[in-house]
């Protein structure tokens, strides 16, 4: 449950983003931030509404047969129970009438993740005399920012990560040149293996592809959809895992078995420049204390593969957010082409730098590292990222 102590902080946030409160709203799980904020969980299967101020106390509004959540909301601060939908949309116009509020909505859709509140809602608190605006600038500085034990929990998988598949690349040159093949799927469930053993935990993966399959950013074998790894095979293996309550990591590792063409080549070196000049951006600004965005290192990664002709098979963004709680978090995205993120990367904040080339029929390519940033300085896992293409 939100409390007292953690008010500090996002009263400072809010008076920064130049709004009067944040408000809170959820129905039914479709908004974790406004969840994981208010400290709500169990049996919530109506509308609530948490409105916090710039300055006084926070004002919870919530269902009469909802209560059980709410047993550890604080008996000082203002809480409005509400049966009709005349009650609740009454008691919300007292809330926020004449005030700018952020809610987690994005203008025009610009960032999906961020757009958890629906048309509806927002039309009934303008209609409470409201002005909304977005949140985006909130929900980075509170709910996506990363913990020191974060961080130490994410370097530690990290490492567990690059080990496990450098050593399935080996594997699976291994098997291939002794005569006894492994199918993806095989390979798939052995690194899930890795992962036990390790004390890591994934909900689902990893991707293990071969050749063609790789040409499918989304590709992910199963017992009924794998093919054998042979000798001359690109591998491509995107692996993502976490301790127990703890943050992911995410990579993505290259390969061939046996020496890789001159054409393959040339597109491995092409996806790490890709990789290297986004994170060559990122760092000069980070440590120079100049703004950045993702918008800008995702237009770095992909300037770098236009400008070697293979721009039109560059198909998604070069990041997204890893936030505290999420793989695919709610913070800032490195991404200027399927998203409009503008948000600046504050201290604290994480996420994948993953440029990829996918030519159908033939082969793709990614390589994926991770990003956290630091106060002048920006955080690359793991340690030692991918240089060369692995051959096996």
């Amino acid at each position: 449950m939100l409390s007292a102590s953690e008010l500090g902080g996002i009263r400072r946030a809010i008076a920064d983003a130049g709004v009067d409160g944040w408000l809170l709203y959820d129905f039914r799980g479709i908004n974790p931030i406004a969840a994981s904020i208010a400290g709500i969980s169990g049996m919530v299967t109506r509308r609530y509404f948490c409105y916090i101020p710039r300055e006084g106390d926070p004002v919870a509004i919530t269902h009469a047969i909802e209560q059980g959540p709410w047993t550890k909301w604080p008996a000082d601060w203002p809480k409005r129970v509400y049966s009709s939908w005349r009650e609740l949309e009454h008691g919300l116009a007292e809330v926020v009438r004449g005030k700018r509020v952020a809610m987690e909505y994005s203008p025009g859709d610009a960032v999906p993740y961020l757009d958890r509140i629906p048309a509806g809602v927002i039309e009934m608190v303008r209609s409470a005399g409201a002005e909304v605006v977005t949140s985006a600038d909130l929900v980075t500085r509170i709910y996506a920012v990363w913990t020191p034990e974060n961080l130490a929990s994410h370097q530690r998988a990290a490492e567990h990560l690059a080990r496990i598949a450098r050593n399935a690349m080996a594997l699976a040159g291994e098997r291939a040149r002794s005569g006894k093949p492994m199918h993806e799927f095989e390979l798939a469930l052995l690194i899930r293996q890795e992962f036990a053993e390790a004390n890591l935990f994934t909900d689902h993966g990893p991707n293990v592809s071969v050749g063609t399959n790789a040409a499918n950013p989304h590709y992910e074998p199963s017992a009924e959809h794998s093919v054998v790894i042979n000798d001359g095979d690109i591998i491509l293996i995107d692996l993502w895992a976490r301790e127990t309550d703890g943050v992911y990591a995410d990579q993505t590792w290259m390969g061939s078995l046996g020496p890789a063409s001159p054409d393959n080549i040339v597109i491995w070196e092409t996806v790490r420049g890709a990789r290297d000049a986004a994170i060559a951006v990122l760092r000069q600004r980070v440590e120079s204390g100049t703004p950045v965005t993702g918008g800008e290192a995702d237009d770095a990664a992909r300037n770098f593969i236009t400008e070697r002709g293979f721009g039109e098979k560059f198909i998604h963004r070069t990041g997204h957010s890893i936030d505290s709680r999420d793989l695919h978090g709610s913070g800032p995205n490195i991404d200027n082409l399927e998203t409009r993120d503008v948000r600046v990367l504050l201290p604290g904040i994480a996420f994948s730098i993953e440029p990829g080339i996918y030519i159908p029929g033939q082969v793709g390519m990614r390589s994926e590292v991770n990003g956290f940033v630091e106060q002048g300085s920006l955080l690359i896992t793991p340690r030692n990222p991918q240089h060369d293409l692995l051959i096996v």
